[in-house]
């Protein structure tokens, strides 16, 4: 009797989609799938860091809606079962949020390094798997159809995560660590 967290029907190295159809577990929807499924669990260790009650709600809906992405990667164009879906509203929600951060940090003046604090240092991270994600995403759309709606919601989140990030040091009351390409040597 299994416990229904495994199932045993991956061994054999296939998944299966969201109308049961199985595919090889390297397959670029999967790879695409997966890509998702690590932003989530970046921004999901990135709010245990956070207290700032704006920074925690944009990030709970922006996984959310990421998990909707997670849907339409594991839903085969002209399936028959439909994945929730990612609205022009929701990319235009991630705009006004970013907007509302750069209250707070200011324009981009300089490139920025990663890090800062930790939940700064994390949505970094998240952004750089957003934007492989959003690779994935692409070179899955070369092949079968992708909502486009989906593709411009990822682009938009990498940019989210880079604005959240900066907001994260800005209310941790860290700057931004902006990019010296002139930084002499350190003594060490």
């Amino acid at each position: 009797m299994g416990s229904g967290i495994y199932t045993r029907t991956g061994d054999a190295g296939t998944t299966a989609l969201l109308d049961g159809t199985r595919v090889p577990k390297h397959a670029p929807r999967i790879e695409a799938l997966g890509a998702v499924d690590e932003i989530c669990s970046w921004l999901g260790a990135a709010r245990a860091f956070c207290e700032d009650r704006l920074l925690l709600d944009v990030l709970e809906f922006a996984g959310q809606r990421l998990y909707n992405c997670s849907s339409v990667a594991v839903s085969p164009a002209g399936g028959t079962v439909a994945a929730p879906p990612i609205s022009v509203a929701d990319v235009e929600f991630v705009e006004r949020a970013i907007d509302r951060f750069e209250e707070r940090t200011g324009a981009l003046a300089a490139f920025v390094l990663p890090g800062g604090n930790r939940a700064a240092g994390l949505l970094h991270v998240a952004r750089a798997v957003c934007r492989r994600a959003e690779r994935r995403l692409w070179s899955l759309a070369e092949r079968e159809e992708v909502d486009e709606v989906v593709l411009v919601f990822l682009n938009r989140c990498s940019d989210l995560l880079f604005a959240a990030a900066r907001y994260a040091n800005a209310v941790a009351g860290k700057g931004d660590a902006r990019w010296d390409p002139e930084r002499p040597i350190p003594e060490i």
